[in-house]
């Protein structure tokens, strides 16, 4: 709860005018293996679904993926909910999620990500929400260049939170406990953050994801023939890139459906061609000549157990499709050095 006016507490200097609220390049975590507690910082829960950029110009609220693709219509529940707030020009940043019991699930949210039809999303059943985290522009203020604290302040005063939308909320300094609670409830981690720090569109360090376990996008650089009573395909071949090339990372054969073999090869016959895309031969128990390579286009969200010593992924499971994020941004995230 807010007490008082949160307005009256903010520097004016720090505030800008906002000219038309639009699309803004969202700020990105960058993974660390510190755990740590600090009263400099607050910790927040790491959500497993689609970043969301949340823009209203005065009419009706529209939402954005990290790359600046339409979502509305696949969430029109969300859109109808953020028409009914007080304020008609704000920009924010959020999650959308959708929920496996008590645990924010990728793969449950799969069926809706890629509609375009809003009753078709509807009749999905599959209940969404979404979780503001932070606020960078309101009425016709920019406020990017507050700290961190601040804009939360205004952003719990300034929504009505009941569901679908919800606040995201966070915990102050005790970081290493949160973190081994996180943990033990199943969930995929934290996001640190930097109380002091203005919002800085991109990567940044003053924002750091600290993972329960491994998992990260891949890019799809081929895939192999069915076997047995499996069809459409056998397995993908990934990889992410580094200094501009593509490096092999392993392949995964789990963690499919028939729903999800039959979409990922339909995806997958326009992107075949004559060329393997790695960078270096894929000596994998593969037989290069029987695999069908693809352009490097589709980003694939991968679970793994570790990092192997000669980076590839070990046990790794097939979790969903990713159109949030150019295939060129995926790099490798975690684990030792290649």
């Amino acid at each position: 709860m807010v007490v008082g006016d949160p307005w009256a507490k903010i520097d004016p200097s720090r505030l800008r005018p906002l000219g038309a609220a639009g699309f803004q390049e969202p700020m990105l975590a960058t993974l660390t293996d510190r755990r740590f507690s600090d009263p400099d910082w607050i910790f927040e829960r790491k959500l497993d679904g689609v970043r969301a950029i949340v823009v209203r110009d005065g009419g009706r609220p529209q939402l954005f993926s990290r790359n600046n693709k339409t979502m509305d219509r696949a969430y029109p529940e969300l859109v109808d909910a953020l028409d009914d707030q007080p304020e008609t020009r704000f920009v924010a940043d959020g999650e959308i999620v959708a929920f496996d019991g008590r645990q924010t699930s990728f793969s449950r949210l799969q069926p809706r990500m890629h509609l375009t039809d809003p009753a078709k999303a509807r009749a999905t059943g599959i209940a969404v929400f979404l979780y503001l985290f932070d606020l960078l522009a309101y009425s016709s203020v920019d406020l990017t260049q507050l700290d961190l604290r601040a804009r939360k302040t205004l952003l719990r005063a300034g929504f009505h939170f009941d569901d679908p939308i919800r606040y995201a909320s966070h915990r102050n300094e005790n970081g290493e406990d949160f973190y081994r609670q996180a943990c033990a409830s199943g969930w995929e981690g934290l996001i640190a953050k930097r109380a002091a720090s203005t919002y800085q569109h991109g990567r940044s360090k003053d924002w750091l994801k600290l993972k329960c376990s491994y998992g990260q996008e891949f890019v799809v650089g081929g895939f192999t023939d069915p076997q047995g009573s499996r069809s459409d395909f056998g397995a993908l071949l990934m990889g992410h890139y580094a200094d501009g090339d593509l490096h092999y990372a392993g392949k995964v054969g789990t963690g499919f459906d028939q729903r999800t073999l039959r979409d990922l090869r339909r995806r997958m016959e326009p992107l075949i061609r004559s060329t393997s895309p790695f960078s270096h031969p894929v000596r994998d128990k593969v037989d290069e000549r029987t695999v069908h390579w693809v352009e490097p286009e589709l980003v694939v969200q991968i679970e793994f157990s570790e990092w192997t010593g000669d980076g590839r992924l070990r046990h790794p499971r097939f979790v969903g499709l990713r159109q949030d994020k150019p295939a060129r941004e995926v790099v490798r995230e975690a684990g030792p050095a290649l």
